[in-house]
């Protein structure tokens, strides 16, 4: 088990830059009001790295609420995507840019690749994943970004990108929890020093209703979602659990007070198939 005692507690990635162990998530927050509020609400409640991507037409809103909650940019941790459409070098770098002005920002923290082969181009996704993964390179040299990184690769998809990266991966975010633990994924991670990073740690809200979980998070005195985020941390995963309700996005914060027993943990790491797996967007297998 980690010794992460708060939101602000950090992971050093494989180029020294440091993250918060615990991230705010918009996946499927409306854009407008309801994000620009929730990123206010979650900066206010403690969190500091906050996550987005191009895909969810929200970085407009997400930045101002970043600006409008008043805390320093130098210490919140911007983490966004790029999209399935924009791959290949000059499309990359042009998107980099777009998102650095939806967002506000002169530079990124984080920049991830959304998704290894979308259908469009997955004859060539490979060398497709290459050029985007060089224009990357040249944004963090260039201090456009900070870290770069990957989303929903697998083993085969690191092994392609290596072939001619100059910087390793420093965070690959998958979907991760419980139901879905991806250990062959999570191994392969570890072994290069690339941080898991867990999207949908409730597992799409699946596994708040599931019965083991709310018996466990009963015997702790904590929620469902409590209980998850937990279980995330003490696997050393950085969760990225997301809400739109101000309640909730304060509880989720409260995940440092208690600790999971091994036993406990063991069950929980056995809920395989408990929750709906997120699927490639382009509905093929990947």
């Amino acid at each position: 088990m980690n010794d992460m005692n708060s939101l602000t507690d950090t992971y050093e990635l494989n180029n020294g830059v440091k993250i918060p162990a615990v991230g705010f998530g918009t996946w499927q927050t409306p854009d407008g009001e309801v994000a620009q509020n929730s990123v206010m609400t979650a900066i206010n409640s403690g969190y500091r790295l906050i996550d987005t991507a191009a895909a969810y037409g929200n970085e407009e809103s997400v930045g101002k609420g970043i600006s409008k909650s008043g805390i320093s940019r130098y210490d919140v941790f911007v983490a966004t995507k790029l999209w399935n459409t924009d791959h290949g070098y000059q499309r990359t770098a042009a998107a980099i840019d777009t998102s650095l002005e939806k967002l506000g920002l002169d530079y990124l923290d984080l920049y991830l690749i959304h998704w290894p082969n979308p259908v469009a181009v997955r004859d060539h996704w490979a060398e497709l994943n290459a050029e985007s993964w060089r224009a990357m390179e040249d944004a963090l040299k260039a201090g456009k970004i900070r870290a770069i990184g990957v989303s929903n690769f697998r083993k085969h998809h690191l092994d392609e990108l290596l072939k001619t990266a100059d910087f390793r991966p420093a965070v690959n975010q998958i979907y991760l929890n419980p139901s879905d633990m991806q250990e062959d994924v999570i191994a392969y991670n570890n072994e290069l020093g690339i941080l898991n990073e867990a999207y949908s740690p409730l597992g799409t809200g699946g596994l708040l209703t599931n019965g083991l979980v709310s018996e466990i998070a009963n015997h702790y005195g904590k929620s469902p979602a409590q209980l998850l985020l937990r279980w995330s941390i003490q696997h050393n995963f950085l969760p990225l659990p997301k809400s739109v309700h101000p309640k909730y996005i304060a509880a989720n914060t409260q995940i440092f007070d208690f600790a999971i027993s091994d036993q406990d943990m063991s069950q929980l790491d056995g809920l395989h198939g408990a929750a709906q797996v997120a699927k490639d967007p382009d509905k093929t297998d990947f």
